[in-house]
């Protein structure tokens, strides 16, 4: 199927907020803060349930400061699991490609993802069974200096390429690993057709041999 794409334009102007277009060609629908100063600001994607978030950072002569995660805020727009866990992965170079992961039910894992240096590729697939939209996939640019990350309910494989060298990605995660419960698929599978922005340079020796989707 066909990609469903959040935006991968350049780097916004400092400042923020910043806009997350769908690549398809469609504006994704802001979601109404119930803050009168929001510290976030959603935005559903052509995926259901997954949701970029922006934060909204207080400048001034030190640098900035800004809340990535309030569990009020996210529960307020229908974002309630318990990120329970973080987890920090480090990539030394640039094009080193990670995924496509997720976890098999009943063990499904919610997640936030987030760049806390460099910037990367993001990518979210669809693999719930019978879902209208099992297969499509959305892509956006996470940046440590733009302060965006995505929401990834559980049902959906994730994977990203680095953009930067020395890039270090967070996950805030519900506690619900299951190694038993490990899948994945591959990167550059044709059914997926996802539209890299380069070809990796590193690959583990278990991402290479992830299955083709099913």
């Amino acid at each position: 199927m066909g990609p469903a794409r959040a935006s991968t334009s350049g780097r916004a102007a400092p400042g923020g907020p910043w806009p997350s277009h769908d690549l398809a060609g469609h504006e994704p629908a802001p979601l109404a803060s119930p803050c009168a100063r929001p510290t976030l600001i959603f935005n559903r994607t052509s995926l259901p349930g997954v949701v970029t978030a922006e934060s909204a950072a207080v400048a001034d002569e030190r640098g900035s400061f800004a809340r990535t995660y309030v569990a009020d805020v996210f529960a307020a727009h229908g974002l309630t699991a318990a990120l329970s866990v973080t987890a920090r992965a480090s990539n030394t170079r640039a094009r080193t490609l990670r995924g496509l992961h997720y976890q098999a039910e009943p063990h499904g894992e919610t997640k936030l993802v987030s760049c806390a240096r460099g910037t990367i590729f993001d990518v979210v697939v669809d693999v719930r069974s019978g879902s209208p939209t099992r297969h499509r996939w959305i892509a956006t640019v996470l940046d440590a200096a733009r302060g965006n990350a995505i929401y990834i309910p559980a049902g959906y494989a994730h994977g990203y390429l680095t953009l930067s060298d020395d890039a270090v990605v967070l996950y805030q995660m519900t506690d619900s690993h299951a190694p038993g419960a490990e899948r994945g698929i591959r990167w550059d599978d044709p059914t997926l057709a996802i539209d890299w922005p380069a070809a990796p340079e590193i690959i583990s020796a278990r991402d290479r041999t992830l299955p083709h989707a099913g």
